[in-house]
Parts: structure tokens; sequence; C-alpha cells
């Protein structure tokens, strides 16, 4: 039987989500991500696998930026 803290102790799951995945996470078109990772205003994919064309994005990473975002947007309106 596990204690509370080995329990605690679990990682959690990571979750790779492709390009399109993150379009509909923050309600955007594949072109204005393109430009954003262009731009420098979002996070760079990485190649899922080594000498692949396939790249992704860590979710946790995404749902981080949007907070970010967010808590930047609420400094900018204060």
């Amino acid at each position: 039987m596990k204690t509370e803290t080995e329990t605690q102790r679990q990682p959690e799951a990571i979750q790779v989500i492709r390009h399109n995945q993150v379009c509909q996470k923050l309600g955007i078109s594949s072109a204005k991500l393109f430009d954003m990772v262009a731009k420098g205003q979002f996070l760079k994919p990485f190649t899922l696998i080594p000498g692949g064309r396939a790249v992704g994005f860590l979710e946790r990473d995404v749902d981080q930026w949007i907070l970010e975002r967010k808590a930047a947007s609420e400094k900018e309106a204060a």
C-alpha cells in the first residue's frame, strides 16, 4: 500500500501536443502560430524524432505560457 507522500510524488504525465492542437487551444490560425514563433512571441517547438520533420510542444509549457499571458494582460490593464 502506498502512503500519501508516495502518491504525491508521482510525476505528472507528459503530454506532447502538435501544431494544430496548439492552434485550437489558443484559438488562432496556423499561420498566426507560425508568425508568433518566428517573432519569438511563442514557444519554439521541438523535433519529436531526431532527424525527422515532426515537431511538438509540451502541453504543460503551452498551459504555462497561457497563464503568463493572462497575468501580463491583467498587469497591463491595471
